[in-house]
Order: C-alpha cells, then sequence, then structure tokens
C-alpha cells in the first residue's frame, strides 16, 4: 500500500468518568471516530473532543451506535429499521453541530460495536444505516467491516463504503472479528500488532486466530483508544508502518 489511515474511537468519556486519552491519540491517527452520545460521550466532552481533533488536523468521523449507553453500545438492540435509522441520524445531527461550532465537518461514518458487528449479516439494520446517512449527507463514506451487508448496500445505493481493519482484534478463518466476550479477542501485544499491521499494510493479508492467512482489502486501520496502553500502541503502529516505507494519511 502507498498510504494507509489510523483511525480511533474517541470521545467516550461521561461525565466523571474518564475513558481513553483522545489528545494523546490525536498526534498518532489521521481519523477521529467521535462517540455520539448513543453508547457514550456527553455533550460538553463530545464538543471538548470535536474542537482537540478539529485541532489536530484530523478527519472527523460519527461514530454512532445503538441506544445502549449502560451497555456501552455491545450489545445488539431488537429495534425496528426506522427506528435505527432515526436514531442513526439524530446522532449524526447532534454531531454535526458540535463539529461545526469547532469550525470542522464531519467526513465520514463509522457504526460503533453491536450495530458495527450487526450490519456485518443483520439486513434491515445495515440498510437502516445506510438510509440515515444518505438522509444526513449522501457524500459521506461508512467505515465498515469487508464482506459486510452493509457495505454492499451502501455501494449499491452509491456511498462510498471503505474498508476498515483492526490492529488490536483477533480475527476468525472467515475474516470476521473474535467477539469480546471470548478470551484473546483483544491483542495487548505491541510488538506482535506492529508485526500484523506492517505485514497487512505491505502484503494485504492478516493472520486469524488459528493461523489462517486471510487477505484483507482495507483502506483505514482502527486503534482502539480505550485498552490499557493504547497510546503506546498507537505510537508504535505508527512508527513501524512509516519504517516500512507506508504513507499515513486520512482516507476522508
Amino acid at each position: 500500500m502507498a498510504h494507509i489511515d489510523l483511525n480511533s474511537d474517541v470521545g467516550e468519556s461521561f461525565g466523571a468518568w474518564t475513558l481513553g486519552d483522545d489528545a494523546a491519540m490525536f498526534r498518532h491517527v489521521t481519523s477521529a471516530n467521535i462517540a455520539c452520545g448513543f453508547h457514550a460521550g456527553d455533550p460538553s466532552g463530545i464538543a471538548a473532543t470535536a474542537r482537540d481533533a478539529a485541532a489536530a488536523g484530523a478527519a472527523i468521523g460519527a461514530h454512532v451506535a445503538y441506544r445502549d449507553l449502560a451497555g456501552f453500545g455491545r450489545r445488539f438492540l431488537d429495534c425496528s429499521e426506522a427506528e435505527l435509522a432515526d436514531d442513526v441520524l439524530y446522532q449524526l445531527g447532534a454531531l454535526q453541530a458540535m463539529v461545526r461550532r469547532a469550525g470542522g465537518e464531519i467526513r465520514y461514518v463509522k457504526p460503533h460495536g453491536a450495530l458495527y458487528n450487526a450490519i456485518v449479516t443483520h439486513e434491515a439494520h445495515a440498510r437502516a444505516v445506510v438510509d440515515a446517512v444518505q438522509a444526513f449527507d449522501p457524500s459521506l463514506p461508512l467505515l465498515l467491516l469487508p464482506g459486510s451487508v452493509a457495505l454492499d448496500i451502501a455501494e449499491r445505493r452509491g456511498t462510498r463504503g471503505v474498508r476498515e481493519a483492526f490492529a488490536d482484534r483477533a480475527y476468525t478463518a472467515d475474516g470476521r472479528l473474535v467477539s469480546r466476550r471470548e478470551e484473546g479477542a483483544v491483542i495487548h501485544d505491541v510488538d506482535l500488532v506492529v508485526r500484523r499491521m506492517v505485514r497487512f499494510a505491505t502484503d494485504g493479508v492478516l493472520e486469524s486466530r488459528d493461523g489462517t492467512v486471510i487477505p484483507v482489502a482495507a483502506e483505514s486501520i482502527c486503534l482502539h483508544g480505550d485498552t490499557p496502553g493504547a497510546v503506546a500502541m498507537a505510537a508504535a503502529v505508527r512508527a513501524g508502518l512509516e519504517d516500512a516505507g507506508v504513507e499515513i494519511a486520512s482516507f476522508a
């Protein structure tokens, strides 16, 4: 690859609870997935994150989710297609108000957690997400897992689909993410993560948890900001990619 984007989930602190070090992450990533208040984040925190992202020159994306603040958006919500479309559109409008006040614009949309995983196969919820994005701004790209039904629906309807890989998540042999409920779903070994991402960026493959080599075509790498040592891992991944001759630049 000539270049790759590095994205991170940010703006997830809430009230008295601080989650991640967003300001430090902005030194290493090129795209910021800002929480919209449904899985994490409160208005003042989201506004501050928008200001920091704009000041750092990061492309701002809306990290939309199921309405599941108690579960951090990691639980499937059996809502109707219309209700989910309204929820996603509501989140986009709220974030846009904060981002515009900070002098920026939303440049893309990335579903979070259970919603992200559901629309790999759930056609109704995938349509709802695409409907909401197209109602808000049909030019916005959607950041999604390769092979997802949402990606197919988006691209058939004229919305750009951007594929991503995950630096610190284990994969199954069929190219899906190992559930966080399973041991080993999150990889904490920095050296291993760097080696995996350099191999992905240079050879276009990832190794699953059972050793299967999976071809992965993606334009962005997700670096989670809420795991222990996240900033150090992001710095190491960026340095490893740059040492391998990969240019770091946002897809948006």
